[in-house]
C-alpha cells in the first residue's frame, strides 16, 4: 500500500492508498517541517496518530511532500524518521513544491504555494526550476500566515489597526507583549505561531483594512516570487494553499497590471497527489497488460 503526505508547518494530511489506488483511510497530524522542528518531535507527532501507528508495518512505500525538504540534510532526518517507524516500507522525501506542481498541472507553468510560509517554482513540463532559495518566515514568505500574522501584530502595536478590528482582535488572541514573546522567542513553533494570526483575516468580515494587507502582501509575492521568472508573460500562475484560496480576487487584480494569466487555484494539495497516484497506478496496470 502507498502512504501519501503533504506536510507543512502547521499540519500534514496522509492518505493511504491500497493497490487498485483505492482510498483505505484519510487522517491529519501536526506539520513535520524538519527545518523547523526537532527529530524527537517529528516522531512524537507521527506516533500520536493511531491511524498511522496502527497501519505502520502494511505500509510498503511512503511519498512525504513537505515544507522544509529542499535541502538535503533536514529531508534526510525526516526519511529517517519515517524508516524507523513504516519498519517495511520505501520512504520518498520530496519538498512541498513537487506537490503543488502534481496538484495544480501537468503542462508548463509556474506554480505558487501561499499557506502558512509561501515559495514559487517554473515547471517546465518536466522538471521543476527555482529562482530564488527560500529563507523561510524571518527573511522571505511574502504573502503567507506567517507574513499576515506578523503584520497584524504590528499593525496593532503601531496602532495603525482600525479600532473596531483592534478590539475583535483582542477578543480573539492573547496580544500581551509577555505571550508574545514567550511564543516567539522561548517556545516551538513560532512560524505556526505567527500563522495562525492570520486566520483572523479570513474568519472575519471583509472590510477595507483587510483588503489592504492581503493586496500588500499578495503584490510583493507577485514582484518577488512570480516576476523573478522570465517565463511569468507566457505560462499559467498557479496558485495552491488556503490563503490563495480565500484571497482569489485580490490575486487575479494583483497579475492583471503584469498581463499575467492566472491558471488553477487549488485550496489542498493532498487531492491532486491522489490524482497523480491513481494515474500511475492505472498506468502501471495497462503498461503490465
Amino acid at each position: 500500500m502507498i502512504l501519501l503526505a503533504d506536510g507543512g508547518s502547521t499540519k500534514c494530511d496522509w492518505i493511504l492508498l491500497d493497490g487498485s489506488g483505492e482510498i483505505v483511510f484519510k487522517t491529519r497530524t501536526e506539520g513535520l517541517n524538519p527545518a523547523v522542528f526537532e527529530k524527537s518531535l517529528l516522531e512524537k507527532r507521527i506516533r500520536s496518530n493511531k491511524e498511522l501507528s496502527s497501519n505502520k508495518e502494511k505500509v510498503d512505500t511512503v511519498h512525504f511532500y513537505g515544507a522544509g525538504c529542499g535541502t538535503v540534510k533536514p529531508a534526510a532526518m525526516l526519511k529517517k524518521v519515517f524508516e524507523e517507524f513504516f519498519v517495511n516500507a520505501e520512504v520518498v522525501v520530496k519538498e512541498d513544491m513537487v506537490a503543488a506542481v502534481y496538484a495544480a498541472t501537468t503542462e508548463p507553468g509556474i506554480v505558487c504555494i501561499l499557506g502558512t510560509g509561501s515559495n514559487s517554482c517554473y515547471y517546465d513540463g518536466d522538471d521543476i526550476h527555482m529562482s530564488v532559495d527560500s529563507l523561510g518566515y524571518i527573511l522571505m514568505d511574502e504573502a503567507s500566515g506567517n507574513y499576515f500574522g506578523k503584520k497584524l501584530i504590528r499593525d496593532y502595536y503601531y496602532k495603525r489597526m482600525p479600532p473596531e478590528v483592534a478590539a475583535e482582535f483582542e477578543k480573539r488572541f492573547d496580544l500581551s507583549s509577555d505571550a508574545i514573546k514567550e511564543n516567539l522567542y522561548k517556545r516551538e513553533n513560532p512560524n505556526t505561531y505567527l500563522a495562525s494570526f492570520a486566520e483572523f483575516i479570513f474568519t472575519s468580515e471583509r472590510n477595507g483594512y483587510f483588503y489592504k494587507v492581503l493586496t500588500e502582501g499578495i503584490q510583493e509575492f507577485v514582484e518577488n516570487r512570480v516576476l523573478c521568472f522570465p517565463e511569468a508573460q507566457n505560462v499559467p500562475i498557479h496558485f495552491i494553499g488556503s490563503i490563495a484560496h480565500f484571497s482569489e480576487d485580490i490575486i487575479r487584480a494583483a497579475v492583471w497590471p503584469y498581463h499575467l494569466t492566472v491558471g488553477n487555484i487549488v485550496r489542498r494539495p493532498i487531492d491532486g497527489i491522489i490524482d497523480y497516484y491513481r494515474n500511475e497506478v492505472i498506468k502501471t496496470k495497462t503498461d503490465k497488460v
